[in-house]
């Protein structure tokens, strides 16, 4: 029975305590309760401008030469010398090593030597056809007029056609002996290596005496008159990377310098493994600065706006995974103006906008005017609807 009246009289009570609490005023109470009013968050507030944007996409790697090649013999055989070293400068045809020929050149004088008899060859050959040939005319006069027997005149006719067979003959026994000539002179040649292009030496891997053949390489020359950066290009730029885009290059060897180049290639497929497309980025290097293998930084313009509308980065928050600004708006007071002293003058009102470009610090925007005051600085910390103090109000007012 004492129970039963008891609950009653403790339900009432804590009914008094909530009617108690609550009464006691609309100051806000300090922890995370529900319930709990939040207390007007201080922001930044700067103007939508007009400015002049450029968008930039950022790389790095490092530099490679314009060409790098690894000459190797063609023939097999011993060194017999390398007259560059590691660094020198070399132009397109100029010898980088030499390989033994002593016997290469005694084949080659043995193979002249059979040219010149084959040549002499077709000189005998074809004086024994004219002779042939002028029997052969006296015999068909004499058989006509009835002066020779057959068979005398089918004898001089075999000897002719004979003699015309043997002339054939030499005439291909001394093209035989030409084309051996031939690619003997070129496997001398052929011992005599080349730089195919202007360069630098970068390597030298052999020093006389070494044995060498088609697989080993001796001297590695790389031309660095433009050097190349290799970079891998993600997705979301490479709609925005075409050939010739500017590039402005930076290395740590020289801080502060930039140097100019372009986008050359961009490949037409993605790597499945890392979902990039490959890049290349001529620079062009008269003075020979630039060396292959410096790590290089590059920035790629893009895009550029000459009066876009722009707001600090930090003013662009997502609502619901879209992009837009808070700006202030006045809280409803009852009837009465709003006061900027007071805490509770204003509240944030999200406002949707699309991006565009970004500089930096700074992002276009469009569907916002020019002159409307975003809220930059807390921002992020914004709910629509929540109470702000226009904190930097005087300060944005002063500039």
């Amino acid at each position: 029975m004492r129970k039963a009246i008891l609950i009653p009289i403790v339900a009432v009570l804590a009914l008094a305590g909530v009617v108690v609490y609550r009464g006691t005023g609309d100051a806000p109470r300090p922890g995370n309760g529900r319930g709990m009013t939040r207390p007007p968050m201080p922001v930044n507030m700067m103007p939508v401008a007009r400015t002049a944007m450029t968008d930039r996409v950022l790389v790095v790697g490092n530099l490679i030469g314009a060409a790098t090649v690894q000459i190797s013999p063609k023939v097999n055989g011993r060194l017999e010398s390398v007259p560059v070293k590691l660094g020198d400068s070399v132009r397109k045809g100029q010898p980088v090593a030499r390989i033994e020929s002593s016997e290469i050149q005694e084949q080659v004088r043995q193979a002249e030597a059979s040219f010149k008899v084959s040549s002499a060859t077709i000189r005998q050959r074809e004086a024994d056809l004219k002779l042939a040939e002028t029997n052969l005319n006296r015999s068909k006069s004499l058989f006509e007029r009835q002066l020779l027997p057959k068979q005398t005149f089918d004898d001089t006719n075999a000897q002719y056609q004979a003699a015309l067979a043997q002339l054939d003959l030499a005439r291909a026994q001394h093209e035989q002996a030409k084309s051996r000539l031939d690619e003997l002179k070129i496997t001398l040649a052929n011992t005599v290596l080349t730089s195919p292009v202007d360069g630098f030496v970068g390597k030298r891997f052999l020093d006389p005496g070494a044995f060498v053949n088609s697989s080993t390489p001796i001297v590695s020359v790389v031309d660095i008159k433009p050097v190349r950066l290799v970079a891998n290009l993600v997705e979301k730029d490479f709609r925005r990377v075409k050939v010739g885009t500017p590039a402005s290059v930076e290395v740590d060897a020289f801080p502060g310098e930039q140097f100019s180049g372009q986008v050359s290639r961009v490949a037409p497929v993605f790597d499945p493994a890392t979902r990039t497309a490959e890049m290349e980025i001529e620079v062009p290097n008269p003075a020979l600065r630039l060396k292959p293998g410096m790590y290089a930084r590059v920035t790629l313009t893009v895009g550029t706006r000459p009066q876009a509308l722009a707001v600090p980065a930090n003013a662009i928050v997502r609502v619901d995974g879209r992009p837009g600004v808070f700006v202030a708006e006045a809280a409803s007071t009852n009837g009465q103006p709003p006061n900027a002293e007071s805490p509770a003058a204003f509240v944030a009102k999200f406002v949707r906008v699309e991006t565009g470009l970004q500089d930096g610090d700074r992002v276009e925007v469009i569907g916002i005017d020019e002159g409307t005051r975003v809220i930059t600085t807390g921002a992020g910390a914004l709910k629509d609807g929540d109470r702000i103090v226009l904190a930097a109000a005087p300060k944005e007012s002063s500039r």
